[in-house]
């Protein structure tokens, strides 16, 4: 059995295999390394050590796309979220009817459950439909046994379609460590089938291209602009990622306007096996993980 499916039935089942013997093989599947979690030095080992020491309500409430409106709306506005068109709890419910012509559906609590509508006239309400209702029957949590995704009860949500002349707008998503904003990650052409890995480019606040993931630097040419207010982009980042250790604070900028994406406290679940060896050291000597009892959070 090939490395893939090992990885794709661990997630299907083994459900009630315990969360760090679960972990500890998914980590040595996809990152390639044994895990070290009782002494973690890389940002992927830590992230993994979060899991099990760092655990707190507001984690789930920033991790459900629904709920993290009001906080995004307290911390920094509500002028910087992207409008919310309805919440049902069932496919069925939706009325499309009153929808505009453009729209995205989510599952406001997992990665991946989304559909973009760029025109009504031609959605395909069928696919959508089977895309969705995957998603509400999935708990996220037992994929990288993220906590903060357990207990989140699975809603739908529809927003306003936001574009950039017409495109999907580039993903801004600024990695902070204790707070502190640090580099930023570029995500082009998010539902194209384009797979390139320059479609994913790492930058430092002055905007110069950070050759951190494998193969970067065979990358010639990148032409991705510094986007508009940046400063603002980072306060924001400063803003909403000083109750976590770590957070990945996702923006979206046009022509200058800022819309709030989400919170991500565990990208790729700590899985990540795209950014070099050299770039997850470094992420991890970042991340400093004091102990427990001394750790100033906001619950």
């Amino acid at each position: 059995m090939g490395r893939e499916k090992i990885l794709t039935f661990l997630k299907k089942s083994l459900k009630v295999m315990p969360d760090k013997t679960y972990i500890k093989l998914y980590y040595l599947l996809r990152v390639g390394r044994k895990l070290n979690i009782d002494n973690p030095l890389t940002f992927n080992e830590k992230l993994q050590w979060l899991k099990f020491n760092y655990r707190f309500p507001l984690q789930s409430i920033v991790s459900d796309k629904l709920l993290v409106r009001d906080y995004v709306s307290k911390e920094i506005g509500e002028k910087y979220l992207i409008p919310l068109l309805g919440a049902w709890e069932k496919y069925d419910d939706i009325e499309f009817d009153k929808l505009p012509n453009q729209f995205v559906l989510k599952c406001n609590h997992d990665s991946g459950g989304l559909v973009v509508c760029k025109d009504k006239n031609k959605f395909d309400i069928k696919n959508a439909r089977k895309k969705i209702e995957k998603s509400l029957k999935s708990n996220y949590f037992y994929v990288g046994r993220e906590y903060q995704y357990k207990n989140i009860k699975p809603m739908i949500i529809c927003e306003q379609f936001i574009s950039d002349n017409g495109n999907v707008p580039m993903d801004y998503k600024i990695y902070c460590f204790n707070g502190n904003p640090d580099v930023i990650l570029v995500c082009r052409d998010r539902f194209s089938h384009n797979t390139h890995r320059a479609a994913y480019l790492f930058f430092d606040q002055e905007w110069n291209f950070l050759p951190l993931d494998k193969g970067d630097e065979k990358l010639k040419n990148i032409d991705i602009s510094k986007p508009q207010n940046l400063n603002k982009m980072i306060q924001i980042a400063r803003k909403l990622s000083q109750d976590f250790i770590f957070a990945r604070i996702d923006l979206y900028n046009i022509e200058g306007k800022i819309y709030f994406g989400e919170i991500t406290l565990s990208p790729n679940s700590g899985f990540d096996s795209d950014i070099k060896f050299e770039t997850d050291f470094m992420f991890g000597s970042k991340l400093e993980i004091p102990f427990w009892n001394s750790i100033n959070r906001r619950i």
